[in-house]
């Protein structure tokens, strides 16, 4: 009511002009997402180093604690089986996000760099993720990494992760399981800033990407 009242006194292109800014000085968690070895990691770090206001969350950062899970329950670690998909996966995104939840109180961006490759295509979880945001005063915004699986593969080769053994051992029965479709699902037509693509297949889409998302979100 009394933000009506004052843009009420400006004309028609200065009030579109305000309402743009006051969206962006909206409390924001970034997703940065995609799927395994599209280069989040890297890209989320540059993203935080280039943004203002920002805390960085990694969901790898819960993978010594997971690692312990496999143990007391005398499992083969590996996060591609039926244990970690029952009694693992999930709460580590219960964890991450309670965790950037938690920090959007202090700061106004909190970055989450997570697969999250089924939540965003839950229509049920984003709706509740979305709500539990604007009880801290926040809007979500997606950025969903754009690389070919040839230079996923070959990320995975070169990165030499644990978590990635059997994966490369059964490359073809991975993919399988993959789905490197974008996720339309999520795309508010009322908030430009909800879902965010980065490319990232040559060093030169990288860096259009990383300049027009940092503009985005910061200007």
């Amino acid at each position: 009511m009394f933000l009506a009242l004052i843009l009420s006194n400006f004309h028609l292109p200065t009030k579109f002009f305000i309402f743009d800014k006051i969206k962006k000085m909206l409390k924001r968690l970034i997703l940065v997402t995609s799927p395994p070895a599209s280069g989040k990691t890297y890209i989320s770090k540059k993203l935080a180093e280039n943004l203002k206001h920002i805390v960085y969350l990694d969901k790898d950062t819960l993978i010594p604690l997971s690692k312990q899970i496999f143990v007391v329950a005398n499992q083969e670690y590996n996060r591609s089986s039926e244990f970690f998909e029952k009694y693992i996966r999930d709460f580590e995104y219960v964890t991450i996000v309670d965790l950037a939840l938690e920090a959007l109180r202090y700061d106004d961006k909190t970055l989450i760099n997570a697969p999250f490759t089924r939540e965003i295509r839950d229509v049920e979880y984003m709706k509740n993720l979305k709500a539990k945001l604007r009880e801290f005063g926040a809007k979500l915004t997606v950025i969903w990494v754009i690389t070919s699986p040839e230079i996923i593969h070959q990320r995975m080769i070169e990165r030499n992760s644990d978590r990635d053994t059997w994966k490369l051992q059964n490359w073809d029965e991975y993919l399988k399981t993959v789905d490197f479709t974008i996720p339309k699902t999520i795309d508010d037509p009322d908030d430009d800033l909800d879902f965010l693509k980065f490319y990232n297949n040559s060093d030169e889409e990288y860096q259009e990407s990383m300049n027009r998302i940092v503009d985005l979100l910061d200007n």
